[in-house]
Parts: structure tokens; C-alpha cells; sequence
């Protein structure tokens, strides 16, 4: 990557909430976004925001959970040069009504819910990371070391199962532990990877959430937050804090004693 940042990136999930905010956060005169997301209006309203803003901006209209697409797309992206930075942002969440099942307790509607989610949530970024990653080691390093970046969007969900999301959780759980795993594996070749754990953000994944939302911050403000963490490369970039320190205590404390908090939970960040 460039000195003064990225100037080609790739960000799914980019027609809302976080990714939205991304992509403007990052529009600028000599930056190239390539958008992607499956809601087509939107995500030219976002891709006019940016261009306002001085950068090029070419969207596509992509289903994360499509392999084929998913490789076309970043090989297309990479057209006119290496992509600096790749955002796997993409996801969906369940509401918390479905995930104990149909109305008689059979599990048939959590059942197709929670392949849903892990789907988009985990195979939607299996389908971003690995294509992206294969690009980035075909280019020669530059003179900095740095052939790109890679952005693993989680959750502060992901640190314990919560019983009105489990699928959710899980899936973001999984993201953790892939970035985090491939972080290492990555940095010899150098390419950076860093995970991000948001807690609730304002977007229409949280704007239906019938429970208190701890916390709870601006897209564009959580968008600064992400942007300054990725240009430290950090491994992990959580927050808000507090809520970040008590998704992490929750994860490393036995369940025998946390059980009982977490059957009073409302919800799931993000």
C-alpha cells in the first residue's frame, strides 16, 4: 500500500451501515472504490456520495454466498491495478423471535435461518478473502513490503453465544478466528489482516432491534474508528470499549457462571 493510504479498495456490504459509511469515510480525489451490494439503488446513492467526493467509484450488484461472482468481481477490480485494501463487511443477522423456531418448537424456520446466516456471514467472506488474497500474492512487493490489506468485519458477538442469536454469533465467532488465524500466515508475505469487533451501530441490521442497544453509535462515527485502526494495521479493532472488555470477560468465563446472565440477554451487537 501507498504511504498516504489505499487507493484501490473493495467493499461488500456497501450499500448501508457500516459499509456505507466506509465508503465514504475512504472517498477521496485519486481513491478507486469498488462497491459492492445487493440493494441496486442504494448502492448508487452511496457510489454518487463518494464520487461528490472526488473518487472514482464502480459498483456491483453481487451476492457474497456466489463464488463464481465473488472471483469475477475481484478479478475485474484488479483490472487496473492491485487492490489495496479489501473490506469483507457483507453479513446479515436473524431475528431474535426466529432463532427458537417455528410457533409450535419445531426448529424448521431456525434451521433454514441459521444456513442463511452462516452463508452470507461466513462463506460470503471465505468468497471476498481468498480470491483477494490470491490477487494480492500474484503482484510483486513493493518497495514499502506491503502488497494490501484485509479487513474481516465480526462482531463483538462473536466472543460469546448469545440464545437469541446463536447462528449469529457463530458465524461472527468464525470470522474472529479466521482473520486472527490468518493474520500470521499473511504477514510474511506482506499482507496485513485485522478483524473488526463493533458493538451496536446505527444501520437497518439494528434499526428493528426491539431491546436496548448499549452503546449504540453513528455508522460514520464507527466508520473513523475502523479507518484509523486498519491504517495502524491493528490485529483487532473492538469497540466501543466498555462494551468490548465485557463481550471479552463474558468469552473467557466459565459458562457455568455466565449461563444465567446470557438467558436474560435482549440481543446481539451489530
Amino acid at each position: 500500500m501507498e504511504r498516504h493510504g489505499p487507493r484501490e479498495i473493495l467493499i461488500t456490504g456497501a450499500s448501508s451501515g457500516i459499509g456505507a459509511a466506509l465508503a465514504r469515510a475512504y472517498a477521496a480525489e485519486g481513491v478507486t472504490l469498488h462497491l459492492g451490494g445487493r440493494d441496486r439503488d442504494r448502492l448508487e446513492a452511496v457510489a454518487a456520495d463518494c464520487r461528490a467526493r472526488g473518487s472514482r467509484a464502480v459498483t456491483r450488484c453481487q451476492d457474497v454466498a456466489e463464488a463464481r461472482g465473488m472471483a469475477a468481481w475481484i478479478t475485474e477490480a484488479c483490472a487496473g491495478g492491485a487492490l489495496d485494501l479489501v473490506i469483507a463487511n457483507a453479513g446479515i443477522s436473524g431475528e431474535a423471535k426466529a432463532a427458537s423456531g417455528t410457533p409450535d418448537g419445531r426448529p424448521g424456520e431456525a434451521h433454514a435461518l441459521a444456513g442463511k446466516i452462516l452463508a452470507v456471514n461466513v462463506a460470503g467472506v471465505v468468497n471476498t478473502v481468498y480470491p483477494a488474497l490470491e490477487a494480492m500474492l500474484k503482484m510483486p512487493a513493493p518497495a514499502t513490503g506491503r502488497r494490501g490489506q484485509i479487513a474481516i468485519m465480526s462482531s463483538l458477538a462473536g466472543f460469546r453465544g448469545m440464545p437469541t442469536a446463536p447462528a449469529y454469533c457463530a458465524s461472527k465467532a468464525a470470522l474472529r478466528s479466521l482473520g486472527e488465524g490468518l493474520r500470521p500466515a499473511m504477514a510474511r508475505h506482506g499482507i496485513g489482516v485485522s478483524v473488526i469487533c463493533p458493538g451496536f451501530v446505527e444501520s437497518p441490521m439494528t434499526e428493528g432491534n426491539p431491546f436496548p442497544m448499549p452503546f449504540l453509535m453513528p455508522a460514520d462515527r464507527a466508520a473513523a474508528i475502523i479507518k484509523r485502526g486498519l491504517a495502524r494495521n491493528r490485529a483487532r479493532i473492538a469497540f466501543p470499549l466498555r462494551l468490548a472488555a465485557a463481550a471479552w470477560l463474558f468469552g473467557i468465563l466459565p459458562p457455568a457462571w455466565t449461563d444465567p446472565l446470557v438467558r436474560r440477554a435482549p440481543g446481539r451487537p451489530h
